[in-house]
Parts: C-alpha cells; structure tokens; sequence
C-alpha cells in the first residue's frame, strides 16, 4: 500500500513537473518580456485562451459579453482538476448559502474568489499582472487551487485600454523616456480611463447603465464570490494601497468583512515588507458609494476590496516620480501579481470560515425597514423594475391601500395612499441588505470625509414616492401587464407626457416623419384631462405619412404608449387644438461640444442618453472647430459640464449670442455655467458667499482638510420648488428632488425664468456642510434666460450624472423640444 501511495506520489509530481514546462509563459507566448511592452487586448485574450486549451481540466474559459467596439469580454475559472469537475455543484453549493437556491450545500469548504483587472483602461498594468498571476497559479501556487475557484476577468473595459494601449504604443519613444512631460506621458482628450460612451466603469455596478456592466452582471449573480479585488492605478507618486479600506464604512457591513480586510491586509504586508515595497492602507479608499468594484460586492456578501497600484496613465513603461524612482510597468505588474496571489493565498486558508461566514451576512432579521412601497408614475414604476431586475432583486404588488411609515416626499413619519401598481420591495430576502443600501432614504454615514458622492436613494432618483416600513407590507406577487389598445380612426390623438418613455416615443414620431404638437396649457376633450405637454398627433397635419392609422398603432405598440382618442378639434375646456397655445415641435437639430474644455463623463453621459435612451441624431462638434463651425444648421448647443475658459473666448462668445440672437438654444449643464456668469449680457450671476473667511489662515494645518468639508455638498439631496407651468418642468409636478453634486450656487436670475429653485436648504439624503448649507437658500436649479429670439438654458444640476438620476432626465428634453419652441425646419 505504501508502495502504491509513493507511486501515485510520484506521478502526480511528474504531472506537476510536466505541464509546468508545456505551460507559456506570458512573455514566450507574447514574443516579448511582459511588462517591457503594453499588450493589445486581442493578445491578452488570445494568452487565456492558450492556457485553456493546454489544461482544460484546469481553466475554464467563458465569454460572457461584447463591448460596444464589439471586443469579447471573457472570464477563467482557474482551480484544480477535482474542483473543475464539479464545478457547477461548487456554484450551486455557494447560492444554498445564501437563499437563492433552496436547500443546504453539500460542502462548505471551497473559497471563492473573483479578481477583476482593467475596470480603467489607462490603468493597464492589471490586464499584464492578470495574465502572470494566472501562470503562476498554475505552475508555481497549484497547491492554492485544492480549495479555492479563482474567477479572473482580465479585462472589464476593454474599449478603454486599448485607446490607451493604441495611443501609448504609437506614442512612446524606443524604449522609453521617462520624463513625465514627455508626449507619451500626457494622454489626449478623453483619455483611455473610460469605455466607449466615456463612462467610469467603476461607478457603474449599481446602476448598470453600460454594456459591460450589464454583462457582468448576469454571470456575478450566478456566482457571487466570497472575495472580490478590483486592481486600479493611482499617481505615479504614490504607493501601492490595499486593505483595510478608510472610513465610512456602510453600516451593512459586518465586523468579519472589516477584520478579515485587515487580515488580508497583513498578508499582503508580509510580500511587500520582504521586498522592501512601500504601501498604505485604511486611508482615502471607503467602502460606502455602492455602485463601485468594492462595494458592490461587499453589499453582496463578499469582502470586497480595490488595491491601488502607482502609475495610472501618465507612467507609462516607465517614468521619473517626483522621489527620483524610475517607477516601471515590470514593477507594477509584479505588485498586482503579488497582491493577487497573496488574496488567493489566504482565502485558502480560510476557506471554511469564509463560506460560514458568506452564510451569515444573508440574515437580514435585524435591519430596520421590512418593507419599501413606491408608488407614482408608471413609466417611471417601470424603469425602477428593470434596475431591481439587473441585481436579481425580487418585489411584489401590495394588497393594501394606505401604508404608514417614513414618508420619503415630507421627510418624516407619514402615510400615503397606494394603488395595486405600486411595487413592495421587502428586506427579508436574499439580496435584503442590497436592497437597504439602495432603498434607504438616508445612509447613515460616519464620516464626511468620502470619496465620492453620499445620496442615492432610489425612490429619488426615480421621481416616485415612497414610505419605508418597519413592519412588513402585505403583497402578493405582481400582476399580468396591460396591453395597448389597438387605435382607430379618428380626427387625432393625445399621448401623455412625463417620462422619458414618453420622450422616446416622441422621438420615435419626430425620426418617422410624423408632425406632432404640444399643448402649453391643460385642456378637455372626449371627457379626459390633458396636461401641459401632453402630445398630439392629428390626422390631418399627417397626410403624408401613409397609412397613418396603422402605422401610429404600430409605433405606439413599440412604446407601450397609450393613445387617447379626440374626434374633434374643438375642446371640452380650451385650448383647442388649432389654439396658438397648442405648437408644433419641431424636428431639432441637436449638436454637442466635445473635445477638449468638456468634461469627458459629461460629454459621455449625453452621448449615450441620445444614442442608447433617447435614441435621437446628434451631432458632435470638437471644440477646437467651433470657431470654424457654422452653427445655423443647428436648433440646440448642448455644452457639457467642462471648463471653457480658452474655447468660450471672445470671438466664440459673440458668435455663440449671435446665433442665440437668431433663434438658437444654448443648454449650459453644471460647470459650463461658469463661462456665462457675471459675464456682459447675462442675468446669471454666482450667489455672494455669507460665510466669513477671516479666520480660515487659523484652522491647524492638520485640520484644514476636515474642516474643508464645511464647505462641501458631497451628492446630496435636495427639495426643488418647480415652476412646472414653464415648458422646462413640463410633465413635472410642483417639486423635484434634485442630486446636489457641488457647493457652486448661483443667484435667482433677475432676467428669465427660475425654473426650478432651491428655496430652503434641509437635506433629505446626503452630506452638505453647513458652510456650503448657507449660500444654498434661494438659489437657482434650472433656468432660462431669453437673448433675442433664442435662449440660454443653465441647468446647474446634472441630471444625466453616471446616468442614473432618472427623474431629471425630462428636464433636458423639454429644454431641446418645448422650451422657446420655434417650429421651424432649418
């Protein structure tokens, strides 16, 4: 027996030895010492396959997407040959723990683990460091895979990095240089960071607007891993970072996903302490936004966590920091390889304890709220159903009609009165703690020092009222879907109007060649009430389109639209139809500035509202040929967020008030409100700061930066009082909570309409500082001001930031179709 034990000792050692030596290493397969070139994607892609098909026992390889450039979006299940065939119960074993599939796992011993590189394709030494972790799991760390499933994603954002690897590659002197104001160290604009739409990836896990994260997704969900790390790239100046995370922490989070952070932590110390590398940790990187790589799997039970590598786009393969280091792309990768390995490492160890506590993070007994009803508008009903739909969480019609509880719309205890379309979203289910941190109307939060914005409530977001109840809500699951009725003939027909479904349709009418009117005033026919903005389709200014019946029935099928039949163009109450108040919408001509000046997210987030939402022409337009640009082919400038100072000269602002002057419109969003105020011939002005400063040169210089946070509002909300007879609001109510993203306020205009204004301060979600709280009051939203025969349109809040502040969305619409509507065809 002991002679049988030695031999199968020794041929499993040969085996070992054996496919060591058949494996590639990623510089044999790529031609060249990886990390002395930036690898194409194809490449990357082209090694992972290579590895699968020489231990397929070992390496599973799935394509689970496509980008927007068409790229392939893959992943690798790496483990031991044993798990690999019982791969599928190891899966199902890990959702027992958690709920979703019932029953008790067979086996609780098998950690998983999912790494996730390149989520910013500027940061690529993580796409390098993914293909040298995977050799070495396989031939230097196989005893790691005996109880361990790596799940590697190579590459999250592939559009980005090979923007950046294109332009570096074609850049880059032979076989460096290493000062950093070399040519190859200053990306163009928008640089290799975002993906194809210019959206940050790693703010898109809960809102999943982008392909990609749609993508992930599905297969995330099918998974969810027991540890996530996303790999990133700060500063060449800066070291590398790694758990534990810095304060706030969500309150979702359990004492075990902190301290097992920390124990991570202390192993990856204990590589880099051997080497001599530096590293920080528990400072700058929070675990509270929860649409990031970290947070979004911690709210899903896993210790979820980013490591942070120097270098980022500006180093290159190698370049000089300012501690007089030739930081190398060799070097970064070899931290993320180390940092890599060292997670799978001590999730071997502590692969029972991990699954037992994964298991303990699904009970959801003592949070607060048992219930969410949202009730409202049903588009927008709709539209929250596909988000919960995207994280597999489950809601429910309620059977009760009054529901009694935190009343979102007052901000206090209160009730409201609910029909049977209202959603129930209950706590008590398996992704419950993902459903407070989305749901809850204020997160608590214990530090005001974050890193990104603090405020996101759902029910906000979405335009839709709601109550949070601390006792569970009778329901019963959701009912059967209305159909459309089929349109007969007749004089005309009026959709309703507030919506971005609605917009859509509009669209839709307006790219078919249909003449579609708007009322500016509520009117009666056929014995139903329209509000303002309500559309109206007529059959007689229709006569081109052939088979007009058949062909609006089909459109509005498409869109789910609701078509209220009018026999008659003489109102029950006026306006009639033929009223000067009732206008046809022109078909606008929209164009965008782009290029540098703009901020890239913001140019990005309209860009992908008109192509993937609105689904409406736009035309881009680079700043530097809006001198040579003539800009009376077009109805509507939209001007992202950005900085114009050197774009907005002279010559460009006189021939932009030119064009306004003609009939134009300007839509000005966030930052780009700053190159109109206080400027000649404009009523915006910024609100005069109350605060006094005269001691500020006082406050300890360790102080300075916490006490900066006076003066900062980090994504909060707040109540807008809405002009909603103002074509701007149409399809509003007399309020909007807003996502207050800045501290820049700006004056009620003198000259125009306030639209939309701030005319208290309390925060309903979020941090403001009280300095910043004090120059807030009275102060403008969303406005329009008149120059000749067009307009200036200031929207001081974003409302397509990160694409997910549904709400909003309508009041750029109106800004583009209703506002100072001209209907003319250029």
């Amino acid at each position: 027996m002991q002679k049988l034990i030695i031999v199968l000792l020794v041929s499993l050692s040969l085996q070992t030895i054996v496919i060591a030596q058949n494996l590639q290493s990623p510089s044999e397969f790529l031609g060249y010492d990886i990390g002395t070139q930036f690898s194409r994607h194809h490449q990357v892609v082209d090694y992972f396959k290579a590895i699968s098909n020489a231990v397929p026992n070992q390496v599973k390889l799935e394509q689970y997407g496509t980008t927007n450039e068409r790229r392939p979006l893959y992943l690798a299940y790496v483990t031991s040959e044993a798990n690999m065939n019982k791969l599928e119960t190891i899966r199902e074993n890990n959702l027992k723990n958690t709920g979703i599939i019932d029953g008790k796992p067979s086996s609780t011993d098998v950690a998983i683990v999912w790494l996730s590189y390149n989520v910013h394709g500027n940061e690529a030494s993580s796409s390098e460091a993914a293909m040298l972790t995977l050799f070495k799991l396989l031939t230097e760390h196989k005893e790691l895979l005996e109880n361990t499933v790596v799940i590697i994603d190579p590459c999250i954002n592939p559009d980005g990095r090979d923007r950046y690897v294109n332009w570096y590659n074609e850049t880059t002197s032979q076989p460096y240089n290493i000062d950093k104001q070399a040519s190859e160290h200053n990306e163009p604009w928008p640089g290799g960071r975002p993906n194809h739409y210019l959206f940050d990836l790693n703010r898109d896990w809960a809102w999943a607007t982008q392909v990609e994260t749609q993508s992930r997704l599905k297969v995330y969900n099918k998974w969810l891993p027991h540890i996530h790390v996303d790999f990133h790239e700060q500063g060449p100046n800066e070291p590398y970072y790694f758990a534990p995370a810095a304060e706030p922490f969500h309150e979702v989070i359990t004492d075990w996903q902190r301290d097992f952070q920390t124990q991570i932590g202390k192993n990856h110390a204990k590589y880099f302490d051997a080497e001599g590398w530096l590293f920080f940790t528990r400072e700058r990187f929070d675990l509270f936004y929860p649409s990031y790589g970290d947070t979004y799997p911690t709210y899903m039970g896993a210790i979820g966590m980013t490591y942070e590598q120097g270098g980022h786009g500006m180093a290159g393969l190698a370049i000089l920091n300012d501690e007089g280091h030739v930081l190398t792309l060799v070097e970064r990768l070899t931290h993320h390889t180390t940092s890599g390995i060292s997670t799978i490492e001590i999730a071997s160890k502590n692969a029972t304890a991990l699954n037992a506590e994964f298991a303990k993070f699904f009970d959801t007994t003592n949070l607060k709220y048992k219930s969410y009803v949202i009730n409202g508008n049903h588009d927008n009903l709709n539209s929250l159903k596909v988000l919960l739909d995207k994280h597999e969480i489950s809601y429910e019609n309620p059977t009760e009609s009054k529901i009694s509880g935190y009343n979102y719309k007052t901000g206090q205890q209160g009730s409201i009165n609910i029909n049977a379309n209202a959603l129930v979203v209950h706590s008590n289910q398996p992704k419950g703690k993902m459903v407070k941190v989305l749901f809850e109307p204020n997160a608590k939060l214990a530090d005001s020092l974050t890193y990104d914005i603090t405020a996101w409530s759902v029910p906000y977001a979405y335009g839709l009222d709601a109550i949070a109840a601390t006792s569970r809500v009778a329901s019963n699951k959701m009912m059967e879907k209305k159909t459309v009725e089929i349109l007969t003939d007749a004089y005309g027909y009026v959709s309703k109007w507030n919506s971005i479904k609605d917009a859509q349709f509009l669209a839709e009418l307006l790219k078919q060649g249909f003449k579609v009117r708007f009322t500016e005033k509520p009117f009666s026919s056929a014995g139903t009430n329209f509000e303002r903005g309500s559309l109206i389709i007529t059959k007689g200014d229709n006569k081109h389109i052939k088979d007009f019946v058949n062909t609006l029935n089909t459109l509005a099928q498409n869109y789910a639209q609701t078509l209220n039949k009018i026999n008659s163009g003489f109102s029950q109450s006026t306006p009639d139809i033929g009223s000067p108040d009732v206008k046809l919408i022109n078909k606008q001509k929209v164009a965008v500035l782009s290029g540098e000046g703009t901020s890239s997210l913001s140019y990005g987030e309209i860009w992908h509202f008109f192509e993937k939402q609105l689904k409406y022409p736009l035309t881009s337009i680079n700043t530097d040929n809006l001198i040579r640009t003539n800009l009376s082919k077009y109805n509507v400038l939209i001007i992202p967020n950005g900085y114009y100072g050197s774009v907005l000269n002279d010559a460009n602002m006189k021939k932009l008030k030119e064009w306004v002057r003609a009939g134009g419109k300007v839509i000005a969003i966030d930052g780009a409100l700053r190159s109109f105020a206080g400027k000649d011939g404009f009523s915006l002005t910024y609100k005069p700061s109350e605060n006094d400063k005269d001691n500020d040169n006082l406050i300890p210089y360790a102080d300075r930066e916490r006490e900066y946070t006076n003066n900062l509002i980090t994504g909060a909300i707040f109540k807008s009082k809405v002009d909603h007879t103002h074509p701007m609001a149409f399809g509003y109510k007399d309020h909007y909570f807003t996502l207050k993203l800045g501290s820049t306020s700006y004056s009620l205009l003198d000259s125009g309409y306030n639209v939309a204004h701030l005319e208290n301060t309390k925060v309903y979600s979020g941090f403001a500082g009280k300095d910043a709280l004090n120059n807030l009051n009275q102060t403008l939203v969303f406005g329009e001001e008149r120059m000749g025969s067009g307009s200036f349109i200031y929207m001081v809040d974003n409302t397509l930031f990160r694409s997910f502040w549904e709400n909003g969305k309508l009041f750029l619409v109106n800004s583009i179709f209703f506002v100072n509507n001209n209907a003319y065809e250029l």
